[in-house]
């Protein structure tokens, strides 16, 4: 498995409560600019429409050496591939108060196929967002002493 892009922000913004892959429906060009990274999930996220899922807000930037490569399809709604019992029970999920779909990473799996991990997640407070800043500055501050005080 070879990730092409993750969405740090996501799990510093959102509690994710479940994670699912799904499929992505791209054009040639596309693939090729995943295969060279030029790809952000900053802001991503899933929405139904018409019983189909939808990744929204996806910045996949154009190839260079394509044939018609335009700007505006850069950050264009691109369908996702799910089983029809995922997607009703995400629209379920969906229908809670403060619950969203937020595309996590995009890689490309053993077969060669662009995937999509979406996140169910729920929005976190200011209060746990603090929380998780500190934890992580105890942690490192940890791991600062006892890399200074055992060495090999």
């Amino acid at each position: 498995m070879k990730v092409v892009a993750q969405n740090k922000k996501a799990f510093f913004d959102y509690e994710i409560l479940e994670r699912l892959e799904a499929g992505i429906v791209l054009t040639g060009d596309e693939v090729k600019s995943l295969r060279a990274g030029k790809v952000s999930l900053i802001g991503s996220f899933a929405t139904v429409h018409d019983g189909q899922l939808f990744l929204l807000n996806c910045n996949i930037t154009p190839y260079t050496q394509a044939f018609q490569a335009k700007k505006e399809d850069a950050t264009r709604s691109r369908k996702l591939l799910l089983n029809r019992k995922e997607i009703n029970r995400l629209i379920g999920d969906i229908s809670r108060k403060g619950v969203t779909i937020v595309a996590l990473k995009i890689y490309f799996n053993d077969r060669n196929f662009a995937k999509v991990e979406l996140g169910i997640a729920k929005h976190k407070k200011a209060a746990n967002k603090k929380e998780t800043i500190k934890e992580r500055d105890i942690k490192r501050e940890t791991s600062r002493e006892l890399r200074g005080r055992y060495k090999f």
